[in-house]
């Protein structure tokens, strides 16, 4: 009997990955009325919604910077880590029956729900940030290689967040019922509405200490450029994102035998 080569194995994992994104689609958001554009539609109806609120209420300028840039940047990031966080709670248990297909793994069930949120979130984040553009609100980004590693940390730090999530909230009904406490309290720890820069030096290296704080320093400092004054430690911060996928992978991993197939 022939044993499938890595390039083999890995094309079926492609495959089943975009079976699970497209049955994910269909069960959350069915095909009647706006069907699959929600994905999309929901994150821009949030993103917009707080922009123009902020907008509004606040200065145009904060320290220097545009509000609503200020808010888009830091906004669409919180969004995706937070649809990252809630759908990874008991994700296992939503879908174990598909565990009874060999080639399915938690590991697939997890990749096919960040993937979902995080391409929903980017495409919303887009649309936003072109409109504000276009209505004079924004400015084009300073510093596109910036902004992209900014973006493809966090996305990796989305992962690692759910990585964890889903294997502790299948082991223990605690992490379920935290994880919206969770998310709130983390606002403030998340930089998605400040910057490090404009908090006492003496106390900066506690926001770092954040992978998503750093995440968005370097979001807004490809955005803004030198006027952000960004700070954030990419050493720290690939250490802390690699350390978080590797734990949550060991737990995703380990985590079949509690997962209910029914």
């Amino acid at each position: 009997m022939n044993t499938p080569s890595l390039l083999t194995l890995f094309k079926v994992q492609i495959r089943v990955i975009g079976a699970l994104l497209m049955r994910e689609l269909h069960t959350r958001f069915g095909r009647e009325n706006l069907g699959y554009l929600w994905i999309v539609g929901e994150p821009i109806l949030f993103c917009a919604g707080v922009a123009v609120a902020w907008t509004a209420i606040r200065p145009a300028h904060e320290h220097g910077l545009p509000t609503t840039a200020i808010v888009i940047t830091g906004y669409v990031p919180l969004t995706m880590w937070r649809h990252c966080l809630f759908q990874s709670v008991k994700a296992f248990n939503a879908n174990g029956s598909l565990l009874f297909h060999r080639q399915v793994t938690p590991l697939d069930l997890i990749l096919s729900r960040v993937i979902l949120e995080v391409v929903g979130a980017l495409i919303a984040g887009l649309i936003v940030t072109i409109g504000a553009i276009v209505l004079g609100f924004m400015k084009p980004p300073a510093d596109y290689g910036l902004l992209y590693l900014g973006l493809f940390y966090h996305i990796l730090f989305c992962l690692g967040t759910a990585l964890l999530v889903a294997p502790i909230s299948e082991i223990s009904e605690i992490m379920e019922k935290m994880v919206s406490i969770i998310s709130y309290l983390s606002i403030p720890a998340s930089g998605a509405f400040s910057m490090v820069d404009w908090v006492s030096p003496h106390y900066r290296w506690i926001l770092l200490l954040s992978p998503s704080v750093n995440n968005i320093e370097m979001i807004r400092g490809g955005q803004f450029g030198y006027s952000a004054h960004a700070h954030f430690d990419l050493v720290y911060n690939s250490w802390a994102t690699v350390i978080m996928i590797l734990m949550g992978l060991s737990l995703t991993l380990r985590t079949r035998r509690h997962i209910l197939v029914q």
